[in-house]
Parts: structure tokens; C-alpha cells; sequence
């Protein structure tokens, strides 16, 4: 690649450019006139010293004053019912790993928990340099929850420093909203160290020549890799590389490295990539097929709407057989017969709709779609019993206890279980025997939640019981009982409930 000196003189300005000149231009961005002020913050509360009771000075208290930061979150605590408080008191680092790591995996109940944690309004601990945002953050995409992950580093403030800003740029390239970031990197690039981004924004807003001599000038001074070079290259020239073999594929790719390969008519499939690079195949520019392993993917980690699911759903006839186009012909065959109201067109179509749906593992999915439409039809036999267990799935598990569709002993089971007092007389294995314990007027807080509480680490009591329960599910059965014990006493009855009814009908892995 040639390189001519005025060309490395000016290039290294781009590279280098102060960071005074960098940041004026940012308060022209639409989008960041909106942040909110810093005088939003509220003021630190100061202790106002004894009055004194002689001509002797007062006794001063001297206390730290910390400023009281405002929550983060996209779901008013009103809402959750989680206070602004949940982080409080916990070692930051501690609680950054379990957001992280904490195992809810073919949990549905763990899952949702875990999108409601991460997305209520909360204040950050103090001087938690930004650890439990970034948690949060890196949480949402590896759940595949990119459009939230957005929004919440948005309202955070994406330009607040790098750590925040090298998130933000990697959830805009994957939802297609990289114009935004762009932006934000052309006017400040002291915010990101790559200069391939910086390259790759230059282009994508349409100053091809700043981001050749950028690349020109990034080669000479071996700032970028050979791969990223040539990536780059064909990237600014496709038509010099016209007919060429196609470049080989990065078997862990940036998201900038993901959408410069597609942009180079070279795309990567994302069924082996992580789910957050799923959220890439929603855009129009995917085809159909795409567009719903996608989905269903996202679906299956509690990150996408199952009515966005059932719009994809039903959008159009089935391609093909087979697979997914099976599943899509069911789908659109049960929600016909629904509309219909006719009990024996929803009898003939059930079940395969719901074997469908078990082989996908989107029974919680289907299960929010079409329990509310099933409850006023009358079936009976096996139909009768698929549609049950539908709605004891659903958030109106309680309502559909009332009419279970037979009296045996583990249909009386399940039935106790939705009303929250699940019968110990009637519980058979060892597993239910383990959930009537947990639910017992007289299960007690477990020793390692009752001392965060009583410290004031709600949050963290939360996080502890999900990896406990995670354990319960996997055969520890004194686990399962404690953790299910704990949610109560916590005040999360809906979650313990709706965990020990999943437990029982749906099949983990």
C-alpha cells in the first residue's frame, strides 16, 4: 500500500487529534441536549453541627460527604418494586461478578427476574467507578438484549467515558443505529482507541477520503493487524477486489468486524455466534428465515416480546416444510383456530402446535401469547390437559388453578402449588416434597440471605438465591427448598411460584 509523507503528517493528526478541538463539537449533537442536567443530581444532605450549649465552640461531627448519584434504568422502581436502594452496601466487585454470572439458563422465572433487576431504576453503590452500569450492560448483551442495553447506556450517558462508549458502539453497530455512535466518535475520538472504528465511522458518514488516508496512514505506522487491514481495505475499495476469494471469517468477531463483512457482501451467519449478534438478522435487510431463528433464539433468553415472535410468525406462508417451517405452520394453524373460537378446530390443532412449541423450547413464549384466548374455550381430554399447563405457565397460573382438568393426584398438586400453598400430603417425588417444604408456613430465611438483608444488600440477596435456585434445579433439592423459601420471605411470591410450577413442566436442557 503506498504511502507519501504529507499523507503520514496529516494522518497522524486524524489519529492524534487534541482532545480541546475533539470535544467542542459535541454539544451539536441532538441526541445529547437532552441528557439530563448535572443539576438534576440531588444535593448531598449535610448535618447541620449540635447548637452550642456555652460561650465554648460546638463539638463538630466530621462525616464524609459522598454525592448521592442518580438511580439508573429504564423501569421505575414503582413498577419493579425494587427500591433505588438495591445495590446499596455491597462490595461492588462481588456484585458486578454475580450480574454477570449468575446461571439462569432454561429458567424462565430466573430469566425475567434477572431482565427485571437489570433494568429497574437503581443507584449505583458509592464509589463503584461505574462496575454495576458495566455489569449490567455486558449482562444485557450476552442475554441478547441489545435495543435495552442501548437505551440504558443512553440514559446513562454513552460519552461519560471509554468503558461506557466502547458498549454503546458495539449494541449500535448490532441493532443497525451506528450513526449515532459515529457521531459521537467523529466529534470526540479520544473516546475510543480503535482505530478501525475510527476508519469505519469516517466512511459511514461519508468521508471517504478522511478515512483512506486514516487507513494509509494506520498501515505505515503498523497501528492495525494485517486482517484488519484487509478487512478495511475492502471495506473502502470493493471494487478493487471484485472476483477475489472472499477473506476467511474471524471465528470470534467484533460487532465491527461482523457488520464490515457484511457490508463487503460476505455476512456471517449468527447461529454460532453469540446471542447477541441474533438481534443483527432482525433488521429488514435479513431474510425471513433468519429473521425467525432469531427470534426464536431471543425469545427462548426472555429478550424479545413474544407478540414481535408472533408477528414474525404469522407475517406470511410458510417457504417451505420442515424444521422451522413446521413450527411456523402449526403456529398459524392453532392461532386460526382460536380466532374461530370453535373448540373442536382448537382440540385438531393443539397438540402439534404444542409439541411444536416444546421443540423449540418456547412453551413460556406461547405460553404468554395464548393462555388468555384458551381460557374460554371448553375442551377435554388430552387437549383439556395441554391447555392447562399452558395457563399454569402464563402470569394467570392462580385462575387456571381453579379448573384443573381432572382430580389426580398431581393435577391437585400443581393446582395447590398456583395458590401458593402447595399440599405436602399430595407431593410425591422428591422434587415436589422439596417445593411444599419451600412454600411451609414455617421455612425459614436462610442464614446467608438474612445476613445481606439485615445488612442492607438487597440486591445481592436477590443475585444469591437465583444461583442457589439454579442449583435446586439442577437435583440439589435442599437448595431448591431454600431458595424458594427465600423469594417469599423476600416478597417475590410471584417468582417462587411461577419457578416451582416451571420446575415441574418443562424439561430442563
Amino acid at each position: 500500500m503506498p504511502t507519501k509523507t504529507a499523507a503520514l503528517v496529516l494522518g497522524g493528526l486524524l489519529l492524534t487529534t487534541s482532545p480541546v478541538l475533539a470535544r467542542d463539537p459535541l454539544t451539536a449533537i441532538d441526541w445529547l441536549k437532552a441528557a439530563p442536567p448535572v443539576a438534576n443530581i440531588p444535593p448531598t444532605l449535610l448535618q447541620e453541627p449540635p447548637v452550642a450549649q456555652s460561650a465554648h465552640g460546638p463539638d463538630i461531627t466530621v462525616t464524609p460527604l459522598e454525592r448521592l448519584l442518580p438511580p439508573i434504568g429504564l423501569v421505575p422502581e414503582s413498577r419493579t418494586g425494587l427500591p433505588a436502594t438495591l445495590w446499596q452496601g455491597s462490595p461492588p466487585e462481588q456484585l458486578a461478578t454475580l450480574i454477570r454470572e449468575v446461571p439462569v439458563s432454561d429458567l424462565p422465572a430466573m430469566q425475567s427476574l434477572l431482565m427485571t433487576l437489570l433494568l429497574t431504576e437503581a443507584r449505583p453503590p458509592f464509589r463503584d467507578d461505574d462496575q454495576i452500569l458495566l455489569a449490567r450492560l455486558d449482562r444485557l448483551r450476552e442475554i441478547g438484549a441489545t435495543d435495552p442495553a442501548q437505551a440504558l447506556v443512553q440514559e446513562a450517558g454513552p460519552t461519560e467515558n471509554a468503558q461506557r462508549f466502547d458498549r454503546w458502539f458495539d449494541v449500535t453497530l448490532l441493532n443497525g443505529d451506528e450513526e449515532r455512535s459515529c457521531a459521537a466518535l467523529t466529534a470526540d475520538p479520544y473516546l475510543m482507541q480503535d482505530y478501525a472504528a475510527r476508519i469505519f465511522c469516517a466512511a459511514r458518514r461519508g468521508d471517504w477520503p478522511t478515512a483512506a488516508l486514516m487507513l494509509e496512514t494506520a498501515h505505515a505506522l503498523a497501528l492495525l493487524g494485517k486482517t484488519q487491514i484487509a478487512l478495511l481495505d475492502r471495506f473502502l475499495n470493493p471494487d478493487l477486489y471484485e472476483g477475489m476469494p472472499p477473506l476467511p471469517s474471524p471465528s470470534a468477531p467484533t460487532p465491527l468486524e461482523f457488520r464490515m463483512f457484511e457490508a463487503i457482501g460476505e455476512p456471517m451467519p449468527t447461529r454460532s455466534l453469540p446471542r447477541a449478534f441474533a438481534s443483527a438478522d432482525l433488521r429488514d435487510i435479513a431474510g425471513w428465515k433468519a429473521q425467525l431463528e432469531a427470534a426464536e433464539r431471543l425469545t427462548r433468553s426472555r429478550a424479545m416480546n413474544p407478540n414481535q415472535l408472533l408477528g414474525l410468525f404469522t407475517a406470511r406462508r410458510p417457504a417451505a416444510s420442515g424444521g422451522i417451517w413446521d413450527r411456523v405452520a402449526a403456529v398459524q394453524r392453532f392461532d386460526t383456530a382460536l380466532s374461530t373460537g370453535s373448540a373442536d378446530a382448537v382440540r385438531k390443532t393443539l397438540p402439534a402446535f404444542w409439541a411444536a412449541a416444546q421443540a423449540a423450547g418456547l412453551e413460556m413464549a406461547m405460553a404468554d401469547l395464548f393462555a388468555p384466548r384458551l381460557a374460554d374455550i371448553k375442551l377435554d381430554g388430552k387437549a383439556a390437559m395441554i391447555a392447562w399447563r399452558l395457563r399454569l405457565l402464563s402470569a394467570d397460573y392462580e385462575t387456571a388453578a381453579a379448573t384443573p382438568p381432572n382430580d389426580s393426584r398431581h393435577s391437585r398438586f400443581l393446582a395447590s402449588l398456583a395458590e401458593g400453598q402447595p399440599a405436602a400430603e399430595l407431593a410425591n417425588t422428591s422434587q415436589e416434597q422439596a417445593i411444599a417444604t419451600g412454600f411451609a408456613s414455617d421455612s425459614t430465611l436462610p442464614a446467608a440471605q438474612k445476613l445481606l438483608l439485615d445488612q442492607g444488600r438487597l440486591g445481592e440477596a436477590i443475585l444469591v438465591t437465583m444461583k442457589s435456585f439454579s442449583h435446586g434445579a439442577d437435583g440439589n433439592l435442599e437448595a431448591a427448598t431454600q431458595s424458594l423459601a427465600a423469594f417469599r420471605h423476600m416478597g417475590l411470591e410471584d417468582t417462587a411460584r411461577r419457578a416451582a410450577l416451571q420446575l415441574l413442566l418443562l424439561p430442563r436442557g
